[in-house]
């Protein structure tokens, strides 16, 4: 590896160390960069709204804004769940819009040191894993660090901004 490689990959990983907001999805734990956090809010009437993607559950009425819903156990292609008192909405910010991100529970807001991310593990070219920022690792389990502006990708995002 060249000197340039080398340090463009550490400037990248420097730029991944920070603060991440932690959830649980099926069982794994999962991290959003705390700065793209607006707020976490508990269950609510969710409108669905017709010939939407199967992952968007519908929009929230939250303070007189509405907010487009997506289901990451859906996009994700996990097998549903029941809804539990843990479950809730992450409101986020993705792109030029705000959108809520219905999860398992909220667990915690992890500092994560830059040493400590590893890029996500190559699978080959059937799995894209862009929309994975890193692997974060504390104590003794692993966080995927997600990157909310390529789970939902830009297209997605452009028709939940018009639902909204």
């Amino acid at each position: 590896m060249s000197n340039a490689v080398g340090t463009t990959l550490e400037g990248k990983k420097k730029q991944l160390g920070g603060k991440y907001l932690t959830f649980r999805l099926a069982g794994e734990e999962y991290g959003l960069e705390i700065l793209r956090v607006r707020e976490i809010i508990g269950m609510m009437d969710i409108t669905p709204v017709p010939r939407t993607p199967t992952f968007v559950l519908g929009v929230i009425n939250l303070r007189g804004k509405v907010i487009p819903v997506t289901d990451l156990r859906q996009k994700f292609s996990m097998p549903a769940a029941e809804r539990t008192p843990l479950s809730c909405i992450i409101v986020a910010d993705v792109g030029k819009i705000e959108m809520g991100i219905l999860v398992d529970s909220v667990s915690e807001v992890l500092n994560i040191d830059a040493e400590r991310i590893d890029e996500p593990p190559a699978f080959g070219l059937e799995v894209n894993t862009d929309f994975i920022l890193g692997m974060g690792k504390t104590s003794e389990r692993v966080t995927i660090l997600l990157d909310i502006s390529k789970v939902i990708t830009g297209d997605e995002v452009a028709a939940l901004g018009n639902m909204a």
